[in-house]
């Protein structure tokens, strides 16, 4: 924060206020969960609170609230309800920004007349935090210090939304003539970048065929210069008839002709379900029906409709799920752009029973590693028909997780080049009561069979494969050989000793992993204290002491210790990093032993417990941040991603693990172009251009300060080398930039909290013919 702003602060709180006592009671579609915690859930669009004042009377004049709103689920924006007599409609609405960190300082404006006041936390169904509403009566002096202070703030600093681009919008005139205008302005534009979009406003403007889309899509199949067939294996058992009917008729539906419907019935006994399977096999020719005479299960089910298959292609489709009428001609069109694939999946989302669909999931390309901690492949899962009866169809003994099994042995039998994923929603999930899509509890076995396929694939590795965080995913942990191999932890610092102190002790007493050593590089420490506390630590063998006296750059500091390590691991640290989590070093080492891995980063914490890192995403903000930035700790982010173990384009250098070897290969940091910010981001890129994959790894999870000793970038020599690093890295990796396989170009890249992109790009971008999501 600059200083101006800091002393302006200062001044603030001389100047007289009154503090009201203020009470949230529920009073529209709020359910407690937690009150004693401050936990809630919003059940509607319109969920409010009602606010009893300290009086029965509410004083016109200026107010500050503060106030700290978490949303788990939902968008970002509150709303302070003012009845003035006269209703509470949106006219009498002030929206309340917040930033993603969840922290809301606020200044409004309270009429005459008000009748009684009400809090909306978020504008979308979803579970939240609440704390205490602080409210102050401010004078109109402290209203102006802080609205002028909130619009020059905005104004010469970029957002915390947007990397690259500041908000310099509105222009100094009219902040002078017209503060007021400007304050709202800057909230406005706050808000545009936290509110994200409701998935059924994303259907609507994204999801949805006009009947031009599907005479496009029409005129555009004969034209695609292979037609395979693509054969539907359907297993079924005692299926409730309408869904089984409506699952049915979207196969029907299809846009695509090409297709067959293979169904085994698995010796159903539900009334009416042969009499409607035999009554849509006479309707149309394509749909084939074979009834097996026992019960087997979903395994010998699915085995028995996959003899029925004639086709290139097999789809797999549960008896009560649905396909929307484009998703065999996406699948056909990429077929036809990459004739060698074998494997391919799509995006998908939940259905209910009244139909309203929900909970997407925009999914990463193929990621081996998030694979292995989760089944992202499942629906809509799409197998060259070759290939799945050469490693010998569904295995028995896997029922609940056969699918996930069978693309484990698929894998052996492919490269990964010849698996793609297809960036769109072509299959709904249905939830029901008894359904997996409800809740991942109702079939435990499914997880158990998914262990033990994971197991089974990994068997003779000596890789251990244990339950993951939540129901439905795993955790690897990959072999450190005996004698476990030297890590060089590489830590730069500059005097704060009490960051550094704090930093050293925690490896020191909770790394578990038996084999390291320190090299720390004093970088021009001044205090005579930091000497004091660099004598003291001559005393322990595993630290060595460096001088780089040189004006700072992350780079070549970090460089020069490279070339001085010893170990075959390197480590480079930040001196405000503190170790939470013991393995946390065995953890990323096993993973950068590996052949094909080349950065390995850690899960990093706010000192306060939200999620400061959990991968890095290119182009968000024009360029990169932190995945599920501000997250609480142990929220699971977007389906998992921010506990489980996956691969990412780039993993940030605060925390970064690496085999000493590739890292001097790869060509070291860039401390020419980029002295001080990116440098860990391009040497990722390089590392997967070379073919590496760089892993996330959660259970090393450690608490970083953020840049205690360096300072922030907030003089005018700073932000210019800051500037010139942004133009290398955009000249440098354009391409990269504007398309993350391991995020999806349906999610926003204003925020790295994977919400919803209203203008997705994923038609542009993969080729596709210009027909939906193009608007």
């Amino acid at each position: 924060m600059p200083w101006w702003v800091r002393f302006l602060e200062g001044l603030l709180l001389l100047l007289p206020r009154k503090w009201i006592c203020i009470s949230l009671s529920p009073l529209l579609n709020i359910k407690p969960i937690d009150t004693a915690r401050g936990e809630w859930a919003a059940m509607g669009a319109d969920s409010r609170f009602s606010l009893k004042w300290e009086s029965d009377s509410v004083r016109a004049g200026w107010y500050y609230l503060e106030a700290a709103l978490t949303r788990h689920a939902g968008d970002r924006v509150a709303k302070l309800y003012v009845d003035l007599g006269d209703g509470t409609g949106t006219s009498n609405a002030i929206p309340i920004p917040s930033n993603r960190r969840g922290s809301i300082r606020e200044v409004f404006y309270l009429p005459r007349g008000v009748k009684a006041l009400f809090w909306s936390p978020c504008q979308s169904p979803g579970r939240f935090t609440q704390s205490p509403l602080i409210i102050h009566r401010i004078s109109r002096l402290e209203s102006f210090y802080r609205r002028l202070a909130r619009v020059l703030f905005d104004r010469y600093r970029n957002d915390q939304g947007n990397l690259l681009h500041g908000s310099r919008e509105i222009a100094l005139a009219a902040i002078l003539f017209n503060l007021q205008h400007a304050y709202l302005r800057g909230a406005e534009r706050r808000l545009s970048l936290d509110a994200g979009v409701d998935y059924e406003d994303f259907i609507r403007i994204n999801d949805t065929l006009s009947d031009g889309d599907k005479q496009a899509i029409a005129k555009q199949i004969p034209t695609l210069p292979h037609k395979p067939l693509i054969s539907i294996v359907m297993p079924v058992y005692n299926p409730s008839v309408d869904y089984l009917r409506q699952a049915l008729d979207s196969v029907l539906a299809q846009l695509y002709p090409h297709w067959e419907l293979c169904i085994a019935d698995d010796a159903s006994t539900q009334p009416g379900a042969r009499e409607t399977l035999e009554e849509y096999r006479r309707n149309d020719p394509r749909i084939r029906v074979t009834h097996r005479n026992v019960n087997g299960h979903i395994s010998q089910a699915s085995n028995s409709a996959l003899e029925l298959a004639t086709g290139d292609f097999v789809a797999l489709m549960d008896q009560d799920d649905l396909m929307p009428v484009h998703a065999l001609y996406h699948v056909a069109v990429e077929i036809n752009r990459f004739p060698e694939l074998d494997l391919m999946y799509s995006d998908e989302d939940k259905i209910d029973q009244s139909g309203r669909r929900y909970d997407p999931y925009f999914k990463s390309d193929w990621n081996p590693e998030l694979f292995y901690s989760q089944n992202m492949f499942s629906h809509l899962g799409v197998y060259r028909t070759s290939l799945v009866r050469r490693v010998g169809g569904f295995r028995v003994g896997f029922e609940g997780s056969q699918d996930y099994d069978l693309v484990l042995r698929c894998m052996r039998q492919t490269s990964p080049g010849n698996i793609r994923h297809i960036p769109r929603v072509l299959y709904h999930w249905r939830a029901h009561a008894d359904s997996t899509a409800q809740n991942l509890g109702n079939k435990d076995y499914a997880h158990a069979a998914g262990l033990r396929a994971l197991r089974g694939h990994m068997t003779g590795s000596g890789v251990a494969v244990e339950d993951g965080p939540y129901p439905g995913t795993y955790h690897v942990r990959y072999p450190i050989p005996t004698p476990s191999p030297l890590v060089s932890l590489i830590i730069p610092t500059r005097d704060r000793i009490d960051v550094l102190r704090a930093c050293l002790e925690s490896v020191r007493a909770r790394t578990r992993y038996p084999n390291w050593e320190i090299l720390l590089i004093d970088n021009q420490s001044k205090e005579i204290a930091t000497r004091d506390y660099f004598a003291e630590l001559g005393d322990d063998p595993r630290i060595r002491l460096f001088r780089y006296d040189a004006p700072f750059n992350y780079s070549a500091i970090n460089n020069f210790a490279a070339s001085e390590a010893t170990g075959e691991i390197l480590g480079f640290v930040n001196n405000d990093i503190e170790v939470i989590a013991e393995g946390w070093l065995g953890e990323m080492v096993g993973y950068a032993l590996r052949p094909e891995i080349g950065a390995v980063g850690a899960r990093l914490l706010y000192p306060d417990g939200k999620v400061q890192h959990a991968g890095v995403v290119l182009g968000v903000g024009g360029l990169a941040n932190h995945a599920h930035l501000y997250l609480d700790r142990h929220e699971p982010g977007h389906f998992g991603r921010a506990r489980l173990t996956q691969d990412f384009s780039a993993v940030t250098g605060a925390c970064l693990v690496i085999r000493k070897g590739l890292f001097m290969e790869s060509g070291m940091f860039d401390e020419v172009n980029l002295p001080v910010a990116f440098n860990d981001v391009d040497l990722c890129l390089r590392l997967r251009k070379a073919g590496f994959r760089n892993v996330y790894c959660p259970e090393a999870e450690l608490c970083h300060h953020e840049s205690l000793s360096r300072g922030a970038e907030d003089t005018p020599e700073k932000r210019a080398r800051f500037d010139r690093e942004i133009r290398y890295m955009q000249s440098t990796w354009r391409e990269e930039l504007t398309a993350d396989p391991y995020y999806n170009p349906n999610l926003s890249l204003k925020t790295p909290d994977f919400s919803l992109n209203t203008q997705p790009v994923c038609s542009l971008h993969h080729g596709y013919p210009l027909t939906v999501g193009v608007h």
